[in-house]
């Protein structure tokens, strides 16, 4: 009676998820879905290959600090990297004395408390320190960024699909609005204030194009700073701000691989030496 029961329960549900299905068929057949100038004109990340592509890949340092460079020159006035430290720094080659250096140099101060009066004040920031916000709160950074909040940048390459080739697409994605689209939504036009960008969800952000000619950042390892190349080394640099450990954590899953089919090798020979008598007595 009660698999009796439960084959009813289940051929209940079965019929209702197959009339569900082709009422929904039915619904987008007769009713098929609106275009929209977002599915029409957004465009995936363009193919762009990095040093640390595949399971066996790892970090160029040379271009984290050229990336680093570039986020200290360009990105670091308007996006903030709040969950990375002056010393973690050190990671990508650079010295106790080069990183104190640094964090000393850094344009934005640290938040700190006055020990006299108790008033809220600032101070150089020092290796142990996480890298200070740009602004105060997020009404300081709406009102200067056309009522845009800059995100976080410390895992932003985590946040998006296809992460590091997304924030290179969006770097060099920057263009004047196609007149195809124009002429097929013409309520789509850019807003002022805007900019289109294909690679971003909506195609209009607000964010000014940040890397617009060539020598904007002048590289100390005399790599030529071409938009297309400092692009390329930010996104490599925010990669390794998302993944710190990936390196470590390849060579970890690489030693394991290893050795489990070691084991399951010597678990094999162990099987057939312990067997094989039985089996032959079979």
């Amino acid at each position: 009676m009660v698999r009796i029961g439960a084959f009813l329960v289940g051929l209940f549900f079965a019929g209702w998820l197959l009339v569900s299905f082709l009422m929904g068929a039915v619904a987008y057949v007769s009713e098929p879905p609106v275009p929209t100038v977002e599915k029409a004109f957004h465009e995936l990340p363009k193919h762009v290959a990095f040093s640390f592509d595949g399971p066996l890949g790892g970090y160029d340092k040379q271009q984290l600090q050229r990336g680093f460079q570039v986020y200290k020159e360009v990105c670091s006035a308007c996006h903030s990297l709040k969950f990375v430290a002056f010393r973690d720094l050190e990671a990508l080659g650079y010295n106790e004395a080069e990183v104190k250096a640094i964090a000393k140099q850094w344009a934005i101060k640290a938040p700190s408390v006055d020990p006299a009066t108790g008033e809220a004040s600032t101070r150089e920031p020092m290796p142990a320190d996480y890298f200070p916000k740009p602004f105060a709160n997020n009404v300081a950074a709406a009102a200067a960024n056309n009522n845009a909040i800059p995100p976080d940048l410390s895992l932003m390459t985590k946040a998006r699909h296809h992460g590091s080739a997304y924030v290179y697409s969006l770097l060099t994605g920057y263009q004047a609005q196609p007149a195809a689209l124009l002429k097929e939504f013409p309520d789509s036009k850019t807003p002022e204030g805007l900019h289109y960008n294909p690679y971003f969800a909506n195609l209009n952000l607000a964010m000014a194009p940040p890397l617009t000619a060539e020598g904007q950042v002048t590289y100390s390892d005399g790599t030529k700073p071409t938009v297309d190349q400092m692009a390329k080394d930010v996104s490599a640099f925010l990669t390794w701000t998302a993944e710190p450990k990936l390196e470590n954590r390849r060579r970890a899953g690489l030693a394991t691989i290893i050795f489990l089919l070691i084991a399951t090798g010597l678990a094999y020979m162990s099987y057939q030496n312990i067997w094989a008598d039985k089996k032959k007595a079979a």
